[in-house]
């Protein structure tokens, strides 16, 4: 179109970044960036002598000793210089001449901009802006400019890698949600098979305390009756500890009530928590499901941790029981995971400081409704405030790998607001602790 010298101006012929592997956090700062700015009282020659050395040169910044003036596109620059008496009015002219021309708004972005974020933005431009270069700030001073097809290839890349990790998810959250539903199954399957041999032992250990009762009975008839006993008879009260023996059945007998009770409730516990697949809702007792809950996590708890139970009075809950204790399992040995691993820091803060979940229960009144309140508050290290917004979501966890499915939480969000139509909120300050308050709406 015209011809032009060499120019002793600089120019980088390719970007001065390279291309690294993306992901969801990628920024602008890792695509490539075109470093190419000149003083606007520079010639328009040496502009255009730029974009014929660099065919793929986007643009180029102008800078007014040397702080940021504006950006000419190499599309806008080249419709300027084609135009009538064009070449007449901007090759030797200072380039500022051609930018009052060929002015437009231009997009500018950190250079931390997500790239996603970018490309969104760039995208709801008008349609004449569309494909304009972006200006990307690498510091107060520093501009560099961005390729729209640059932007838009690496989008499309993360558009695939977004479409893969998310069939990803789907199918691991499809094989949790089957292998929960089959571990509750067989949960219940064999809490019915230990639940009846239990029931057995149970209900005849009351016959067994009756018999025993009625043979001390016998026994003590026998030795007030008869005064002189056979040396033989005497012999075995001693062998046995008759006096103790005597004084000890009754003992272990109520022992054996108490712990085939005890056994009676974790079994009840665990085919409560089993019922995952509830085909209605039911009112309940939400006390009775935390201490269900307990009662299976009682040997994470015992000895090492202090459970402050302040419950309020609250009417029965209609809700699924089976998720709900899905939702206070997963909270309460989130906090378990938490305190012990504060425990395990062997500071001397944490060598003074003893472990402690608190669960409070109460109706609350918001938005014009009734809704039953549980928090569950431990006074473990607390939760980062720039994570705290990721904390319900899908996959993520800041336990190490292969501790953490990241699945607990968000599955909990999920039963909570979704199934329930509830909420699940979070607060957590750093070295005091975390609280998660469930609420559910009273009908």
């Amino acid at each position: 179109m015209f011809a032009l010298k060499q120019s002793s101006l600089e120019m980088p012929v390719q970007p001065t970044s390279q291309k690294k592997d993306l992901s969801l956090e990628s920024r602008l700062q890792d695509l490539p960036l075109y470093d190419f700015s000149v003083e606007n009282e520079r010639p328009g020659s040496e502009v255009a002598q730029a974009f014929q050395d660099n065919p793929l040169l986007p643009g180029v910044i102008l800078v007014e000793q040397s702080r940021f003036a504006g950006m000419i596109s190499r599309r806008r620059f080249l419709e300027c210089m084609s135009r009538p008496y064009g070449l007449e009015l901007f090759f030797k002219r200072p380039i500022k001449c051609l930018y009052v021309l060929a002015h437009r708004d231009v997009l500018i972005f950190p250079d931390d901009t997500l790239i996603v974020m970018a490309a969104r933005r760039s995208l709801q431009r008008p349609a004449e802006l569309l494909y304009e270069p972006i200006v990307v700030e690498i510091e107060p001073t520093v501009y560099k400019l961005l390729d729209v097809h640059e932007l838009l290839i690496a989008q499309s890349h993360i558009h695939e890698l977004t479409t893969r990790l998310l069939h990803e998810q789907t199918k691991l959250h499809m094989m949790q949600t089957e292998k929960m539903a089959s571990l509750g199954q067989m949960v219940a399957e064999v809490g019915h098979e230990i639940l009846n041999p239990v029931n057995f032992i149970s209900g005849n250990l009351e016959y067994l305390s009756n018999y025993s009762q009625d043979l001390i009975k016998l026994i003590s008839a026998y030795d007030t009756t008869i005064r002189e006993k056979p040396p033989q008879v005497e012999e075995i009260r001693r062998e046995i500890e008759f006096d103790f023996l005597q004084e000890d059945m009754q003992k272990l007998i109520d022992s054996m009530k108490i712990g085939t009770e005890q056994l009676v409730k974790i079994v009840n516990s665990l085919r409560n928590f089993s019922h995952m697949g509830e085909g209605n809702q039911k009112a309940i007792d939400l006390h009775e499901c935390i201490e269900s809950t307990l009662l299976i996590l009682h040997n994470r708890v015992k000895y090492t941790i202090e459970v402050v139970k302040n419950y309020g009075d609250l009417p029965p809950v209609p809700c699924y029981s089976g998720q709900l204790s899905q939702v206070f399992m997963n909270i309460i040995s989130n906090a378990i995971d938490a305190l012990m691993d504060k425990k395990e820091s062997n500071t001397k803060a944490a060598s003074q400081w003893k472990p402690r979940i608190e669960i409070v229960s109460e109706v609350v009144e918001l938005e014009n409704r009734l809704w039953a309140a549980v928090r569950i508050a431990d006074n473990g290290p607390g939760i980062p405030p720039e994570i705290q917004g990721r904390i319900f979501e899908t996959f993520f966890t800041t336990k190490p790998v292969g501790k953490g499915t990241g699945l607990g939480l968000a599955i909990g969000h999920q039963i909570v607001t979704e199934k329930h139509g509830g909420k699940l909120n979070l607060r957590s300050h750093l070295g005091i602790g975390t609280e998660f308050e469930i609420l559910l709406p009273l009908s």
